[in-house]
Parts: structure tokens; sequence; C-alpha cells
């Protein structure tokens, strides 16, 4: 399935959807205006939340949790020492860890989980707008991936107007 984001998604408190490639409106994403580091409310279109992220404060370069209800699915981390390109960890429960690498300032990147392409983010499909595209593999959980997108471009387009 593909998704379409914006490019730079998050500035400090903004709220944005996430649509389908036909254009329909998929997801909802809220930005918490007044919390100590970044919180996000990644919802459905009826307004119930799915995961919410927050930034890990004490941690060693750009760190999120993703938490269902109370319950942790996924660490966010970028490594820090990476040659050529810069590459994140999707740290989830168990053995399905997923690692995202690619060139994340030009939205080029991809999911991998051991050698396997689970998921593409890709500013090419959208290239005259300020979109991208996130096709994710059938069978894929499509909101942990799109929320690590969310927490990705974060990462690597801070909001400098704090």
């Amino acid at each position: 399935m593909k998704y379409r984001m914006r490019q730079k998604l998050f500035a400090w408190g903004d709220d944005f959807t996430i649509k389908t490639e036909d254009g329909d409106d998929a997801f909802f994403v809220d930005g918490k205006v007044f919390s100590i580091g970044r919180k996000l409310s990644f919802l459905d279109m009826h307004g119930t939340e799915l995961v919410f992220i927050r930034q890990k404060l004490l941690a060693w370069g750009p760190t999120f949790e993703l938490l269902r209800g109370r319950e942790l699915i996924a660490v966010v981390n970028k490594k820090i020492f990476t040659l050529f390109h810069c590459t994140f960890s999707v740290d989830v429960p168990g053995p399905d860890d997923l690692v995202a690498k690619g060139s994340f300032t030009d939205h080029e990147y991809e999911f991998r989980r051991h050698d396997e392409l689970v998921a593409t983010v890709s500013k090419r499909w959208f290239a005259l707008t300020d979109s991208y595209g996130v096709d994710i593999a059938d069978g894929e959980d499509a909101v942990l991936i799109l929320a690590s997108t969310v927490v990705i471009d974060m990462a690597c387009h801070p909001d400098h107007r704090r």
C-alpha cells in the first residue's frame, strides 16, 4: 500500500494528515505543543489513538518511543557512527527489528528486516510537489512504519522555529 506524506512533516505543534496514494485521508498526526520533548499522537480518521510517539530525552542521539496504549511497540534510534549513509534502527520486541537506511535528506530510503525489503520512502513519486511516498509491503504493520517515518523526518529535519 502506498501513502503520501508532506515533506518537512513536523513543525512544533503542527498537525497533518497522511493520505493514501489516491488522495484519501488515512491517518492524522497531532503534535503536542506544550510538552517537554517532542510528543505526537498518531490517530485514525475517527480520532482513535493508534500510536503515541514520545522523544527520550536522556538518550545517545535522537531516540523516540512508540507506544500502543501502555505497550512499547518500538524504539526508533538514529545510529550515530555510520559511514556513507544515515541509518535508523526500529527496535521492536522480539526478532523482527527494522533498519531504515538511505539518503534521508533527499527522502530516499528503505526499511529492511534482515535482508528483506519491507518499505520504501521516495520523493521521486511526487517530484513536483512537497510530498513523498511511502510504499509498504503487504502484510507489514503500516502504522508502525508510517509512525517510524514521521520520527525519522523529525530527527533528520528538525524544526528550528521552536
